[in-house]
């Protein structure tokens, strides 16, 4: 515990230690920058990354209770806690150093620099290379929402079980050892995927392949549920599960819609494709579980949604309507097969977060790389049914890249926490349950 906590301090004191307090801009060198005009920021573009970025922070309360309403009503709180949380848990590392590792001045191709700590830098002004017409601080705080969510997905492969006061630790190690660096790699100026070519509009490598996978390390690593398969544990309250997904669908238009950094063709092409392929997912997702089951249940069209929404969020601002279409119907069908092997392979995924986030963000990288259009997009690329079969061999590249690297550390992570921390609770907190065992109170009163 002592180590996990002395390499957060070097992190934070090292970039704190970079920060620069005096106030004012440095002198320009040249009679040319003296008279450069300032860059000039878009009140459109502004509004719009602003609205898209408290859409994005909404998702997080609609994880909450997408997730809340699927566990035993014992762990309610619990599982909620366990989201909201990481609002105020990553949105000060974020500050701190995580908005520097991400999208910092690039080291290596790998890892940004601390030279942004403290947001030192990160003014009102837009930056060139990430903010061309907003306020630098608007594209900082609309990619803190992504960080905020995206360890809070894992949770769904550890519900029920996991120890609060551990999981507050693997949330800036995880933060720090696995999304930063995966976000620099895909979205930062210099980052080796980057360069590589490959695309991912809006998330599937950093925020659904990263969090799905090691939702899967999790899930083998901490070990099923006491009672799993002796004893019922269905979802304590499918509206509320609806609720969430409903708050989902709606987020995400920020989600996708927001990462085209501006207000104009780009983000209504992304806000339609979203729309379009959830639609298809939820109806996918349904059909299939009805051919299998007979019966088709509010909780599968809620899951086929929000699978829908997780496959087109790398493809989003780079195809069109019906290539969208094509992509959720794949998606609904897929994690609904997905999400029943967990049983057959043995480990509990206990609100399937590797069957949806971890194969539907596989499945949007693969799509973009088959469905990827210039005509959507001129500064993306065209896919293998566009006439290039090389933007697919580069979204392979960055899926194994992203399989490999956050299954491998975050078992290295989880290994660490469990012999100085413990994950798990003890048998009688988890029989009592979460609510009451952890936070000393109950989801309901009768």
């Amino acid at each position: 515990m002592k180590r996990l906590l002395g390499i957060l301090m070097i992190i934070v004191l090292a970039g704190m230690a970079g920060m620069s307090f005096a106030e004012g801009p440095a002198a320009p060198s040249t009679a040319a920058e003296q008279v450069a005009p300032a860059p000039k920021i878009d009140t459109g573009d502004t509004a719009w990354v602003l609205i898209s970025t408290a859409l994005v922070m909404l998702m997080t309360p609609g994880l909450a209770l997408f997730y809340g309403g699927m566990v035993r009503r014992k762990n309610v709180l619990g599982t909620i806690m366990q989201s909201f949380v990481a609002l105020g848990v990553i949105t000060i590392v974020w500050v701190l150093y995580g908005y520097s590792m991400s999208f910092g001045p690039d080291i290596g191709h790998v890892i940004g620099s601390l030279e942004w700590a403290g947001l030192k830098g990160v003014g009102l002004e837009p930056n060139p290379d990430y903010a061309a017409t907003i306020p630098h601080q608007a594209f900082m705080i609309f990619q803190m929402m992504f960080a905020v969510i995206t360890p809070a997905l894992i949770t769904g492969a550890f519900a029920e079980r996991f120890k609060f006061s551990t999981y507050l630790v693997f949330l800036i190690l995880w933060a720090t050892f696995v999304y930063f660096p995966l976000a620099h790699w895909v979205w930062g100026v210099g980052g080796w995927i980057r360069n590589l070519g490959a695309l991912d509009f809006a998330g599937g490598l950093v925020v659904h392949i990263s969090s799905g996978v090691s939702a899967l390390a999790a899930a083998i690593f901490v070990g099923k549920r006491k009672g799993l398969g002796k004893e019922p544990m269905l979802p304590h309250n499918v509206t509320m599960t609806f609720l969430g997904a409903a708050l989902l669908w709606f987020g995400w238009f920020g989600f996708n819609g927001g990462s085209a950094v501006a207000s104009g063709a780009l983000a209504t092409s992304a806000f339609v494709v979203t729309h379009i392929a959830t639609a298809a997912a939820a109806l996918s997702w349904m059909m299939a579980e009805w051919s299998h089951r007979g019966k088709p249940t509010a909780l599968g069209a809620a899951s086929g949604a929000v699978a829908g929404l997780v496959a087109i969020t790398p493809a989003s601002g780079f195809v069109g309507p019906i290539s969208s279409i094509i992509i959720g119907l794949v998606a609904g069908a897929l994690c609904y097969m997905a999400v029943n092997l967990k049983t057959k392979l043995g480990y509990d995924d206990s609100l399937d977060a590797v069957g949806v986030h971890g194969v539907g963000g596989t499945w949007g990288a693969v799509a973009t790389g088959l469905f990827a259009s210039k005509a959507i997009n001129p500064a993306g690329n065209d896919g293998l049914f566009f006439g290039n079969a090389s933007l697919l061999t580069s979204q392979f590249i960055s899926i194994g890249a992203a399989w490999a690297y956050s299954f491998v550390v975050t078992l290295i992570l989880l290994k660490a926490l469990d012999a100085t921390m413990g994950l798990r609770v003890d048998a009688q907190s988890e029989f009592v349950g979460l609510d009451h065992a952890l936070h000393g109170e109950s989801g309901y009163t009768s």
